[in-house]
């Protein structure tokens, strides 16, 4: 286990703090997590390693903080929390479609860099678990509600359906379709709605 160390409660060590993050992203975006080493964050930011070490006592955890910076920045949470202000399970899992539309081309960069090196990094492995854990979260989540709501499309379970959800989280598909198919993030959230709701969502008149 590496020691915690605390967000600085100054400005300037929280503005440090800041700077050293997005050296930690721009690197990562254009290099790759592999090029992420506690000096060359250091030589970005035009501080000393010491100076990195003051902040984050590893690298695994500047990785960490870094992940955590990059989805504050990109409103991650914001995001997915429109999802369970919908009205109910069929406009939930609507704002679920449009959420990936509109976070996940913010982070394919980073998301690209991770599956990349996850298989020989343990930082990116065990981010990678992390990320995934919680999308399956989210899936079984909507599954289980559109169960409660009797609007769950057979033949589909909530564990099957989860399964499904999580597959189509897909930076390979939003890149597909965004950079070489020149869909429009608008776009992208409309036909992944309807592709959700007509894949797991039982009509209306069908459900009672």
């Amino acid at each position: 286990m590496t020691r915690p160390i605390d967000v600085p409660r100054n400005a300037r060590g929280r503005r440090t703090r800041s700077a050293i993050l997005a050296a930690a992203r721009a690197l990562l975006e254009e290099s790759g997590l592999e090029a992420l080493t506690m000096t060359a964050v250091a030589e970005r930011v035009g501080v000393s390693r010491r100076g990195i070490y003051l902040h984050f006592a590893s690298r695994t955890e500047l990785v960490t903080a870094l992940f955590d910076h990059v989805a504050g920045e990109e409103g991650l949470h914001a995001s997915v929390d429109r999802v369970w202000r919908a009205p109910d399970a069929v406009a939930g899992l609507d704002e679920w479609a449009r959420h990936l539309a509109r976070y996940h081309p913010r982070v394919l960069a980073v998301d690209e860099a991770v599956r990349r090196v996850r298989a020989h990094d343990p930082d990116a492995a065990r981010h990678y678990a992390r990320a995934a854990a919680s999308q399956l979260a989210h899936c079984r989540r909507l599954a289980e509600w559109l169960a409660a709501e009797r609007r769950l499309a057979e033949p589909w379970t909530v564990e099957t359906a989860a399964d499904m959800m999580r597959s189509l989280v897909s930076s390979d598909l939003v890149s597909a379709l965004l950079d070489e198919r020149g869909w429009s993030r608008e776009e992208l959230g409309d036909r992944l709605a309807l592709l959700h709701r007509r894949t797991f969502a039982r009509p209306r008149d069908l459900s009672g």
